[in-house]
């Protein structure tokens, strides 16, 4: 059997990273007592310091797809690529069918069912030059009745995914700049 390379939790009894943690604290109190707070509730100004690690997401009818609205200059990093207006499908295209079916599931079990969701992962969890990653899916909507929006917190050791590129530079390896393309 395959070791699992990343994990999820519903509705986290407590998050400890510091970035994670301060973005579902601020979720929970402009929450109140909804089940999920509007995207108006949410100020970029009051995430200031923890911009570069969040992802704002439309959830698309029937929760099918995603587009990403709005990805933090930090994410950008980790992923080499920006995939602000882009779908899921579209900015996960070069890597093997299965990494995008991965996303869209978490993005659609915190959308659908209206649940916090924490997800955290393994180095290598999306295929060579990744590193261990931890994130937290946080519903909003606009009706407060179906989650239309996703605000995410996306984190990773970033002095640890830039030495490792680095080291990969200078050893001739390849690094992970453009992903392999699958099929035709």
């Amino acid at each position: 059997m395959a070791e699992q390379i990343a994990r999820a939790e519903i509705n986290p009894a407590q998050v400890t990273q510091p970035v994670l943690s301060a973005v579902y604290d601020y979720w929970k109190r402009k929450r109140g007592s909804r089940t999920m707070p509007s995207r108006s509730d949410i100020l970029p100004s009051e995430l200031r310091e923890h911009l570069g690690w969040i992802v704002i997401v439309d959830v698309m009818p029937g929760f099918e797809e995603f587009r990403y609205r709005l990805v933090g200059t930090l994410v950008n990093q980790y992923f080499l690529a920006d995939a602000t207006g882009k779908t899921i499908r579209e900015a996960f295209s070069g890597y093997p069918p299965h990494v995008a079916t991965a996303v869209t599931g978490v993005h659609r079990k915190s959308a659908r069912d209206k649940v916090v969701l924490r997800t955290h992962g393994a180095p290598d969890w999306m295929g060579g030059g990744f590193e261990a990653f931890d994130s937290l899916y946080l519903p909003l909507s606009d009706d407060g009745e179906t989650c239309n929006v996703l605000l995410t917190a996306f984190v990773f050791d970033r002095e640890q995914v830039l030495l490792s590129r680095q080291i990969a530079r200078a050893n001739g390896g390849r690094l992970p700049t453009r992903p392999p393309r699958t099929g035709t």
